[in-house]
C-alpha cells in the first residue's frame, strides 16, 4: 500500500478500472469458494467495491488492487455465513474461506502466484451457471449482463422495458432457484457442452441485439450493450479457443459493430446500411473478424454463428450496396434457414432475395410469415414488408405496411429512420 492519501480522482479512477477489469474474476472466483452461491459472492464483491471507494482516497490504491478487493470480499462473506452457518453448505464455505484468508491466497492479485488457468475455469463455471438452461431465458440474461458484464440493475431494467425493483426481483429470483434447485457450479462435461454452450451464445448475442437496436429510448444503438456483448464474446473466445462457434460469434459482432459508426449521421438520425459512408467502418475490426471467421471455418465443424459471420464478412469486403454479393447472401441465409430456422432468418432471406433483383420472389418468401398471427407483432417483418412492396412499386400497400411498423416501434429514431425511408421511397403515409 502507498504511503499518504491519493487525490480523490486518482482513487475514484482506480476503483472505476477495477470494477471493469476484475468485476467478472472477482465475482467468479468468489462464488466458487462459497459452494456456487452467486448472491453472496455478488454482494460480498459490491460490498468490497464500496469500501475501497471510502479507503482508497485515504490510505492510498493498493499496489495489487484486485487482491486487496478479493481480500475483503471474502471477509464479507465470512461475516456473511457466520451469520448463518447452521446450514452443511454454509460450514464448509466458511471453512474454505477462512483457510484461503490464512493462507493468504490472493487468486487476481496479479503476483507470480496467480494461477490464470483456475481464474478462467471460475469465469467459464459463472457464465455457465448464469445461463443454465433451468432458469427462463429472460432470467439467463438478465443474469449473465448483472453477473457476469458487471451492468447495475437500471442497465438491465432499462433493456427490458421494466422497472428496477422488477428487474431486481427477476434476478433475485434467478439466484435462489439456483441454490434452490442445486445448480451445479461448474463447466458442462464434454458431453453436455455442445448443448449449453449454444445457450450461452445465445445469450451473448441477444445482449448485443439489444444494444443494435434499442428496444426503446431515443437513441438507435446502445453502444454500453454492445461493448459489454463483445467483451463477453472474448473471454468466452479466451477460454475456449479450440470451439469454432466461440470464434464466429466474435467474428459476427466484429463485422457487425464495424458499421455503428456510420449508422447514424451527425444528428444521430439513423442511415440505411444502402447509403453508409463505408469510410466511417472500422478497418481493424473488421480485419480482426474476418481472420477469426477463417480460423473457425478451418474446423470444418459449421454451425449457425459461422453463417452468420460469413454474411457480415460479405456485407464488410463489398464496396458498395450495388457490388454486395446478394445472391450469395441470399444463399447464406438459406443455409441458415435449414440448421436454424427461425422467422428472423426468414425476413432476412426474403430481403436478400428481393435486393439481388427478385423482389416478387422476396415478396412470396415472407407470404408465410405474414399470415402467421404469433409473428403479427414482429416489427422488423413489417418493416421488410413495406420495404420490399415499395421496390416493387405497390406505394399503397407499402403504405400500409410502413404504418404498422412505425406503430410497432418503441424506439424514437428507428421510427424516424423509417418515416424517412418511406419518403425516400415515395410513399405518402
Amino acid at each position: 500500500m502507498p504511503p499518504g492519501p491519493e487525490p480523490a480522482g486518482v482513487a475514484h479512477r482506480a476503483v472505476e478500472r477495477a470494477y471493469r477489469d476484475d468485476w467478472t474474476a472477482l465475482v467468479a472466483t468468489l462464488a466458487g469458494q462459497v459452494g456456487g452461491d452467486i448472491g453472496l459472492a455478488e454482494e460480498s464483491v459490491a460490498e468490497a467495491f464500496a469500501a475501497a471507494a471510502t479507503a482508497w482516497p485515504h490510505a492510498g490504491v493498493p499496489d495489487r488492487p484486485g487482491g486487496w478487493l478479493l481480500t475483503v470480499a471474502r471477509r464479507r462473506a465470512i461475516d456473511a455465513l457466520r451469520r448463518n452457518e447452521t446450514q452443511i453448505r454454509n460450514q464448509a464455505a466458511l471453512e474454505h474461506l477462512e483457510r484461503q484468508l490464512r493462507e493468504g491466497d490472493t487468486t487476481i492479485d496479479g503476483s507470480t502466484a496467480v494461477d490464470h488457468r483456475t481464474i478462467g475455469d471460475d469465469r467459464l463455471r459463472l457464465v455457465f451457471t448464469c445461463c443454465h438452461p433451468a432458469l427462463a431465458l429472460e432470467s439467463r440474461i438478465a443474469l449473465t449482463m448483472r453477473t457476469v458484464a458487471g451492468l447495475g440493475i437500471a442497465e438491465v431494467a432499462r433493456s427490458f422495458l421494466v422497472t428496477e425493483a422488477t428487474m431486481y426481483q427477476r434476478v433475485v429470483r434467478a439466484k435462489r432457484k439456483i441454490i434452490a434447485a442445486g445448480i451445479p457450479y461448474r463447466v458442462p462435461s464434454t458431453e453436455e457442452l455442445p448443448e449449453r454452450l449454444g445457450a450461452v451464445l445465445h445469450v451473448v448475442h441477444l445482449i448485443y441485439t439489444e444494444g443494435h437496436v434499442a428496444t426503446a429510448g431515443d437513441e438507435l444503438v446502445r453502444a454500453d450493450l454492445c461493448l459489454e456483448a463483445i467483451r463477453l464474446s472474448r473471454l468466452l473466445a479466451t477460454l475456449l479457443p479450440d470451439e469454432p462457434e466461440v470464434l464466429a460469434l466474435l467474428a459476427l459482432l466484429l463485422l457487425t459493430d464495424a458499421r455503428r459508426a456510420a449508422r447514424t449521421d451527425a444528428e444521430g438520425r439513423p442511415v440505411s446500411l444502402e447509403h453508409h459512408d463505408r469510410a466511417r467502418w472500422d478497418r481493424d475490426a473488421i480485419t480482426e473478424g474476418t481472420a477469426l471467421l477463417e480460423h473457425a471455418l478451418r474446423r470444418s465443424v459449421p454451425g449457425p454463428f459461422q453463417i452468420q459471420a460469413a454474411v457480415a464478412a460479405l456485407h464488410a469486403e463489398a464496396p458498395t450496396w450495388d457490388a454486395t454479393d446478394w445472391p450469395q447472401i441470399a444463399a447464406l441465409y438459406g443455409e441458415l434457414d435449414r440448421v436454424a430456422p427461425s422467422p428472423v432468418v426468414r425476413v432476412n432471406r426474403a430481403a436478400a432475395v428481393a435486393v439481388a433483383d427478385e423482389k416478387h420472389v422476396g415478396l412470396r418468401l415472407l407470404g408465410p410469415l405474414l399470415g402467421d398471427g404469433r409473428l403479427d407483432r414482429y416489427q422488423p417483418l413489417h418493416a421488410t414488408h413495406a420495404e420490399l412492396l415499395a421496390r416493387a412499386g405497390d406505394l399503397s400497400a407499402a403504405a400500409a405496411a410502413y404504418r404498422r411498423a412505425i406503430e410497432l416501434t418503441a424506439n424514437g429514431a428507428e421510427r424516424g429512420a423509417l418515416e424517412q425511408r418511406a419518403r425516400e421511397r415515395g410513399v405518402e403515409l
